[in-house]
């Protein structure tokens, strides 16, 4: 038996030493695939459990509109037949693993996401509608970030021990733990105060109403979201490339490059700083799913259009197929940006090789 499964397998391990790079990156996708397979049986099961459905709200909203807003809506009046069958059209009386099922084979086989329950708008337009805002803001925000943390790391790695890098290193450590919700408060009610930008991160105006005017209006309303998810992340990234810095400083290697006569600069830049990329790009894939996860407060507070706010909207109202679309979106988006990370960590540092002994 073990023969055989040796003969079986063969081939894939002749395969994998031939290309080991190309076989790693197969065999992320298929965990990848198996990881989002699980989540989303998850989220139907989790879905499953919670009290009420779609359909109570859909019956609340047209029993509001129908009484023009009387609070004095009898749930009890309401036909259990009529209930059942709408759930029964919706798909809804069946156990979760059966629509979770269904589900994902519209999806494959047709491509098709769904509509939303509340909205009846298809899924794929409602998403598409709002990542654009939120790549926008968070890709934005990850290269400030990444800009800023290694020119300011690497700097006050040099000036170790003054008072400069106290006064840095001090105020990194409270960014980083500061509550991510109360900083976006704060600058919310600097906006209300001062009048200097708007409550709002959004233009109240299309872009294809007046492009150049859309731009410029768009900059000054996401100045301050922008400076929030900015000031989330520098503080970790900053602290974190500053001891990779000081660490590198202090190896064997380092000294005999000085002893050699190799410039300043060039141990730096040439040397120790490529070493500091390896913690970084493995760090950056939980950066950019921080930002993505931070961005659903923010864009909740500050009204953005994006792509956190229509989940929060969808979990409230148990918009099943809007809820699954969105957290499988960004649970891809977080294992893609993982798998590229590691990608990247093997085309930057020549001491790691996949699949090599």
């Amino acid at each position: 038996m073990k023969e055989l499964v040796k003969k079986i397998l063969a081939p894939l391990y002749i395969f994998k030493r031939k290309f080991p790079l190309f076989s790693y990156i197969l065999n992320r996708l298929v965990t990848m695939i198996v990881m989002l397979f699980l989540l989303g049986l998850a989220v139907f099961g989790l879905m499953a459990l919670a009290p009420g459905d779609i359909v109570d709200q859909i019956m609340i909203q047209q029993m509001f509109s129908e009484n023009q807003g009387r609070a004095n809506i009898n749930m009890q009046a309401m036909n259990d037949e009529q209930l059942a069958a709408y759930r029964a059209e919706l798909g809804l009386d069946k156990p979760f693993y059966v629509q979770y099922f269904k589900w994902l084979s519209r999806v494959v086989v047709h491509g098709d996401l769904g509509v939303s329950l509340i909205s009846r708008a298809p899924v794929s337009f409602l998403l598409s509608s709002r990542l654009v805002n939120s790549l926008v803001l968070n890709l934005i925000s990850l290269v400030f970030i990444t800009v800023f943390s290694f020119a300011l790391g690497i700097y006050f790695s040099t000036k170790a021990g003054t008072k400069a890098d106290l006064a840095v290193t001090f105020f990194a450590l409270v960014l980083h733990a500061f509550p991510g919700l109360l900083l976006l408060i704060l600058l919310q009610l600097f906006a209300s105060v001062t009048g200097l930008f708007p409550v709002t991160a959004y233009p109240p105006f299309p872009f294809s109403e007046a492009p150049a005017k859309f731009v410029f209006s768009y900059m000054h309303h996401i100045a301050l979201p922008l400076l929030a998810a900015f000031l989330g992340g520098i503080g970790g990234s900053l602290r974190m490339i500053r001891a990779t810095m000081l660490d590198q400083l202090g190896q064997p290697y380092i000294t005999s490059l000085r002893s050699r006569g190799i410039a300043e600069w060039r141990i730096y830049f040439a040397h120790a700083f490529r070493n500091t990329l390896n913690p970084y790009i493995t760090s950056s894939a939980n950066l950019l799913a921080g930002l993505f996860s931070g961005s659903l407060i923010l864009e909740i507070i500050f009204a953005y259009p994006g792509i956190g706010k229509l989940m929060y909207e969808a979990v409230i109202q148990q918009d099943i197929n809007l809820v699954l679309a969105n957290i499988m979106f960004i649970s891809f988006l977080v294992l893609v940006g993982m798998a590229l990370a590691d990608i990247a960590l093997a085309l930057v540092d020549p001491r790691i090789r996949y699949g090599k002994e």
